[in-house]
């Protein structure tokens, strides 16, 4: 597929899912199918969501290398067409990143997230370089994901202009960081689709934006889903409200817990549990939510009004 292909496809609700693990700590691919079918039931279709696969967020650096395809595999013969479905490199050299990139284009994604190969310490060239291989080397779209919070992940605006002519870069996972100007993407919104990664999808679709990472879309669709209505509108203030009356707490949550233990999948997990729809846990050593915390969480969720399920699973 063609750039302008790519964009109609990647944009609006970037949904990143966590990856759920059976009693024993194995992927559980049954219950992967069923959760994919039940997010298309609910709204996260093409032209307003992608599922994105085995990132961060769904324990990649924990999956071994024959679990990701599996993932990507599963979801992909779940939505069977409905959604697009990217997975995910993080950090990779470009050889390992091309075997990896071909292989889930074979599986049926239709793009991949990928950082900067940060394993490299890459310059601002090699990373140029890095995805100008990327982009001549397959047929799916990338979202390119800054992380200036890692060393050597983070890609200046002018190394984003230069990939203007890279035909597979169609969109740009965005943030908001000390020594970047977040409104730097109005230069580029005419290029790539941006996608917020800051919790301000309202300042983001003003500025020419295309997208958002999710909250909390696995467990709640609608709830995003009136978000992206909102931005799409151009009511960007009430839909910049609406983000804020759940992503301030569910936030405030996570920064507290992560002081007992890490896993970014924690609380997506508790919450997909406390909504009707468990998953297991988060791989040792991220520990699952205790009981008090899930009862903390299940408050905050009552407080916003969503159907917390009367016996929530593990």
């Amino acid at each position: 597929m063609d750039r302008l292909e790519l964009q109609q496809l990647i944009r609006g609700i970037i949904v990143a899912t966590v990856t759920p693990f059976d009693d024993n700590f194995e992927v559980d691919c049954g219950r992967i199918y069923e959760l994919a079918q039940w997010w298309v039931e609910n709204g996260l279709v093409e032209g307003k969501a992608v599922i994105k696969t085995c990132s961060v967020m769904g324990e990649m650096l924990s999956l071994a290398d024959h679990e990701w395809p599996m993932v990507v595999r599963t979801v992909v013969q779940a939505v069977d067409g409905r959604v697009p479905v990217i997975g995910t490199i993080h950090g990779k050299d470009t050889k390992r990143s091309i075997d990896d990139a071909l292989r889930a284009q074979d599986l049926g994604a239709v793009g991949l997230q990928i950082s900067a190969p940060t394993g490299t310490d890459p310059s601002q060239d090699d990373t140029l370089r890095y995805f100008s291989d990327m982009s001549d080397a397959i047929e799916i779209g990338m979202m390119i994901y800054n992380t200036p919070w890692m060393p050597h992940g983070g890609i200046e605006t002018d190394t984003f202009h230069k990939m203007a002519d890279f035909e597979h870069v169609v969109a740009i996972k965005w943030c908001d960081f000390p020594d970047y100007n977040y409104d730097d993407m109005a230069g580029l919104s005419d290029i790539f689709n941006i996608c917020d990664n800051s919790n301000q999808p309202g300042r983001c679709f003003r500025l020419g934006g295309k997208g958002f990472l999710d909250e909390q879309a696995t467990a709640n669709p609608a709830h995003e889903l009136k978000v992206l209505e909102l931005v799409e509108t151009g009511k960007y203030e009430e839909a910049q409200t609406l983000w804020d009356s759940v992503s301030v707490p569910i936030n405030r949550f996570y920064s507290k817990i992560t002081e007992k233990s890490g896993g970014s999948s924690r609380v997506k997990k508790g919450v997909l549990a406390l909504m009707g729809h468990p998953v297991g846990s988060a791989r040792p050593p991220s520990q699952p939510l205790s009981g008090d915390e899930m009862a903390e969480l299940r408050d905050i969720l009552l407080g916003l009004g969503w159907p917390v399920a009367e016996r929530a699973g593990r």
